[in-house]
């Protein structure tokens, strides 16, 4: 990414930032000046990396980032989110098989998948076929009773409209939970797999093509080449597993949620404390 200026921003984020530690960071990191824009986000102006940074913000349970200090908000056009574990706090299909009493069986799958130990697309079509003969009306109960939206999604949705930002919601999870939640939050776009359903039941199959991890890189470079935008200079991906990477590759600005060990390496940038709002408290 591009920018008009070399200057870097250390941007600290935290439930609860003593003022000594945020002192004791800035002398560690030379920092030129300290701005504290709100008691939870604290930016030191012209850091340096330290040694000791990463362990020190482990140990106070804050995020830190070095930031572009010329990179804003509005400097991007368009953003992308996984679903499950990122928008929302549950991984749907395991939810869904626990009206299946599947719920142990599939969840292992779904976490040998999300850490890269197995193959998404496969494991994806082994733990739907599971659910063949389900009744439909657990997708249903799970959206109604068990999905929730990650702390600051809705703050942070906010603050892009505001903006004019673009906003996509783009999983390997399924559309029935997609559709609502783009309809719940006003987003602009949503893709997902499609659960085939007959009779009111499951039949263990997916409809259409799988949006499988490559997919949905393409489905964030072709959105992006509708709307004119450069995906290395103003779109930014958010996400957490390892069915995320190629999107992460494919965009200028990558941010991991809570993310599994083998997505860091592709993330610029990774919220481990923060809500989903932290993103935009990133860019001045």
């Amino acid at each position: 990414m591009t920018l008009n200026s070399d200057a870097s921003t250390l941007v600290l984020q935290g439930s609860a930032m003593a003022q000594a530690d945020v002192n004791h960071i800035a002398s560690m990191t030379g920092a030129r000046r300290i701005h504290r824009p709100t008691k939870n986000v604290c930016k030191l102006v012209d850091a340096r990396p330290h040694a000791e940074l990463l362990a020190m913000c482990r140990k106070l349970q804050w995020d830190f980032a070095f930031v572009p200090t010329a990179l804003t908000l509005s400097t991007f056009k368009f953003v992308a989110m996984d679903m499950d574990s990122t928008l929302i706090n549950i991984e749907s299909l395991d939810e869904v098989a626990d009206y299946a009493g599947l719920k142990h069986e599939i969840a292992a799958i779904t976490e040998q998948s999300m850490n890269g130990a197995v193959d998404f697309s496969a494991s994806l079509r082994h733990r739907v076929a599971l659910l063949k003969g389900l009744d439909a009306s657990a997708l249903e109960r799970v959206f109604a009773e068990r999905v929730a939206l990650n702390p600051g999604v809705e703050k942070f949705i906010a603050t892009l409209k505001s903006l004019g930002i673009k906003t996509m919601l783009i999983s390997g999870g399924f559309t029935f939970f997609a559709d609502r939640l783009k309809q719940r939050l006003g987003l602009d776009f949503a893709f997902a797999n499609e659960l085939e359903i007959a009779d009111g039941k499951l039949t263990g199959a997916l409809l259409g093509p799988l949006l499988d991890p490559l997919a949905k890189a393409t489905k964030v470079l072709d959105i992006s080449a509708k709307l004119c935008i450069d995906p290395r200079q103003h779109v930014i991906a958010i996400g957490d597993g390892a069915n995320d990477r190629a999107m992460f590759d494919a965009v200028g600005t990558s941010i991991g949620y809570r993310p599994k060990a083998v997505l860091r390496p592709h993330a610029r940038y990774c919220l481990d404390f923060a809500g989903l709002d932290g993103v935009a408290n990133l860019f001045s």
